[in-house]
C-alpha cells in the first residue's frame, strides 16, 4: 500500500540516511538489510519520517534514543504511534541500548512481529 506522505521532508529523510545513529546502522547492516523482503529506511509516512518501514508487513521500526523518555518527547511518540496505528501500521519502538545490548532479542521481537523466523533469513 502507498501511504500519503509530506513532500517537503523527502530532502530531510534523504540526510537522515547519510546520518544514520549507531544503532540504526547496526539494526539495518547486521540484520534489516538482510531480510528477504523490503525494508525502507527513512520514509515518509504522512508528516512523519519513520527509521525503518516494511511495506509489505505494514510495520515501522523506530530506534529510540534517551531523548524520547522525556515526557514532551513521549506524549508526541504516542501521537505519532496513534496517527500511523489509524493507517493500519504497527510500531515496533526498541531503545538505542537494546539495539546494542540485547541484539538478539530485538531481531527475535522483530522477526516475530513481522511473521517471520531465522530460517526465514538463512534461506536466502
Amino acid at each position: 500500500m502507498q501511504y500519503k506522505y509530506n513532500k517537503s521532508l523527502v530532502s530531510s529523510a534523504k540526510a537522515l540516511r547519510k546520518r544514520m545513529t549507531p544503532e540504526e546502522k547496526h539494526l539495518w547492516y547486521d540484520f534489516l538489510k538482510k531480510l528477504p523482503i523490503t525494508v525502507n529506511r527513512q520514509k515518509n509516512i504522512g508528516n512523519y519520517i519513520v527509521d525503518f518501514f516494511i511495506s509489505q508487513k505494514n510495520t515501522v521500526i523506530e530506534v529510540d534514543g534517551l531523548g524520547h523518555k522525556l515526557d514532551e518527547n513521549r506524549a508526541s511518540d504516542e501521537k505519532r504511534d496513534s496517527e500511523l496505528k489509524e493507517l493500519g501500521i504497527t510500531v515496533l519502538r526498541y531503545s538505542n541500548y537494546d539495539v546494542g545490548n540485547n541484539f538478539s532479542a530485538v531481531t527475535s521481537d522483530i522477526l516475530k512481529n513481522i511473521g517471520m523466523s531465522f530460517e526465514d533469513i538463512k534461506q536466502q
